[in-house]
């Protein structure tokens, strides 16, 4: 197992994530305990040592499979991180009381690592507003008492979100969960938000490394490609590759939903092979050509936003247009919208076409909202 070094501590390079733990019956709530304490049992002898659960997890049963699962363990054996679940409006105002049961589901005293759970364009506003709901305010007494070893945050929103949380919190947080793959590394600005973190001196903590599953399996032709470069390579294995190339990263997740998903990435993090210039740039490339596929070519030169009637952010939809398009639905999309008035969504488009007209990319924009509305229901 290849190891990190955090501050004071080494973490394994790959953390065992507990959001698609095995279940029974096809039902995301029934977690499949046995299988899921044998994988942990895996896991703990092949020198992981970082548990990454939430609350929303499996219906709220991830925090609990995983506690029973890590009790048979010496308690400073691993390290355990969880979140505190602002992505859900409800849960605001409740952070006293969701921590404390957090500590009773997982049967511990405290967390090595603690998140603010998916900062994003819908949450900023709440999780800024420390007078009306607290979160920060708690959240660092409870470091302050020795509950929480190390604070961060996850971020699924775009880099002026980052921006904003780190403005007002960065001093303060010690890690960083991103979505991060080699599609999103352009795809969702990725590269950007690791340079910003960089400028924090914030170190990366990875989520999504294969894109749900997406990466796993590639174009046939774009895996022809690539087991021409690295024979012995398996292909999920250059997503992790890739990301063993960016200096910023320290921690990988893998929610691995099996034995055999464990198997693999145990052997892939036996060794550490980052990619080079040249296959970094193949990759990327590659990830060029899958995203062209159902997507549409904004390049965000905001002509469009000047001739709209409505002023409507046209490019900013375009990007949640394509991100619910390449993923084939998702909650990245939904979540940004509802953040935004009724007025300044896709359906608001009054097919004027003014913005079609200007378009140096020929994208017929009236037809791209319409169906990304019929796409949202």
């Amino acid at each position: 197992m290849i190891y990190r070094n955090f501050q004071d501590i080494q973490l394994s390079a790959l953390g065992f994530g507990a959001m698609r733990l095995p279940v029974l019956h096809n039902n995301d709530h029934e977690i499949d305990e046995d299988a899921a304490l044998r994988m942990v049992d895996t896991a703990m002898n092949n020198g992981i040592n970082y548990y990454d659960t939430a609350w929303g997890y499996h219906g709220g049963n991830s925090e609990t499979v995983l506690g029973k699962a890590l009790a048979r363990y010496p308690r400073d054996s691993y390290y355990l991180a969880t979140k505190f679940p602002g992505y859900d409006a409800s849960n605001w105002g409740k952070v006293e009381e969701i921590f404390e049961k957090q500590l009773e589901k997982l049967g511990v005293e405290y967390f090595d690592f603690y998140l603010f759970h998916n900062v994003c364009e819908m949450n900023i506003d709440a999780y800024l507003d420390d007078e009306k709901y607290g979160i920060f305010s708690y959240l660092m007494k409870q470091k302050e008492n020795g509950r929480i070893r190390h604070l961060g945050f996850s971020c699924h929103g775009k880099i002026d979100v980052l921006q904003r949380f780190l403005d007002a919190y960065g001093s303060e947080m010690e890690f960083c969960q991103l979505q991060l793959n080699y599609l999103d590394w352009t795809f969702q600005g990725g590269k950007d938000k690791v340079a910003l973190l960089d400028q924090w001196n914030i170190p990366v903590w990875v989520m999504e490394p294969l894109r749900g599953g997406k990466l796993a399996k590639l174009p046939t032709d774009t895996e022809e490609k690539l087991h021409s470069l690295r024979p012995d390579e398996e292909i999920p294995a250059w997503a992790f590759r890739f990301l063993q190339s960016i200096p910023s990263i320290t921690m990988i997740l893998s929610g691995m939903s099996n034995e055999e998903q464990l198997q693999k990435n145990l052997k892939t993090f036996s060794v550490e092979r980052p990619l080079t210039q040249e296959e970094n740039h193949i990759l990327l490339e590659e990830a060029g050509k899958m995203l062209k596929k159902g997507t549409v070519p904004c390049t965000a030169c905001h002509y469009c936003v000047s001739h709209c009637p409505m002023s409507l952010d046209i490019p900013h939809l375009l990007s949640l247009y394509n991100e619910h398009a390449y993923t084939g639905g998702g909650f990245i999309a939904p979540m940004a919208l509802s953040a935004l008035p009724e007025d300044k969504r896709p359906q608001a488009c009054i097919q004027c076409h003014s913005c079609e007209q200007v378009c140096p990319q020929q994208i017929h924009i009236p037809d791209v909202l319409t169906d990304f509305s019929a796409r949202l229901g």
